[in-house]
């Protein structure tokens, strides 16, 4: 929140609070998806850099996929013009965040089949994205490493028997089904896999 806002919000609290109210009751027939959309075209039509990347993830963890979030954009264009909207995608760049980034789907060669433990996850890095390979009571499964929250990394310290733990914020997975079990409501990335030939394959 802006110190101005902050301002107003302590001179002159009933206007604010009506004002927020208003927000609110103009929305409520908007799914937090479609909210979240709309938040992200106004911060780029004034070019909010820090309300742009918090509006733009709070879309992403809505549900909202990466393409959903650049036709927002590009039929804002009446409105935003190329300018503004090149503007964003410059933001979207900078965060590196996985859903934008450009990549042509293919097998990568992830590892030898026989590092894969009978029972057990496996943290490795494959083509500079970091993977799990988990063997359990549903076979092998093979999930992104990143944190489906705020795209964090996670490490191989992170996994706990059949769990596995952000250390950011603490979602808490069930590497069986790649589900959270607490902290949140969004699952892990499984990536298809095969082995073939003695070898681990993933595809992306």
């Amino acid at each position: 929140m802006s110190d101005a806002l902050s301002y107003l919000q302590k001179v002159r609290p009933e206007a604010m609070q009506a004002y927020f109210s208003f927000l609110r009751e103009a929305g409520k027939s908007l799914d937090p998806k479609t909210r979240a959309l709309i938040s992200v075209i106004t911060k780029v039509d004034k070019q909010t850099e820090a309300g742009f990347r918090q509006y733009l993830k709070r879309a992403l963890r809505e549900g909202a996929s990466a393409n959903e979030v650049l036709d927002a954009l590009l039929m804002a264009f009446p409105t935003l013009g190329l300018t503004k909207i090149l503007w964003a995608v410059d933001q979207v760049q900078k965060l590196d965040l996985p859903e934008f980034r450009i990549i042509h789907p293919a097998w990568h060669d992830a590892a030898s089949a026989a590092e894969i433990p009978a029972t057990g996850t496996l943290r490795l890095e494959c083509d500079g994205r970091g993977l799990f390979v988990h063997s359990g009571t549903n076979g092998v499964r093979v999930y992104d490493a990143c944190c489906p929250h705020k795209s964090t990394a996670i490490p191989a310290t992170g996994v706990d028997g059949g769990a596995l733990t952000c250390p950011k914020h603490g979602w808490r997975f069930d590497l069986d089904s790649g589900q959270c079990s607490s902290g949140g409501d969004r699952p892990l990335a499984e990536l298809e896999h095969k082995i073939e030939d003695g070898r681990v394959w993933v595809y992306w």
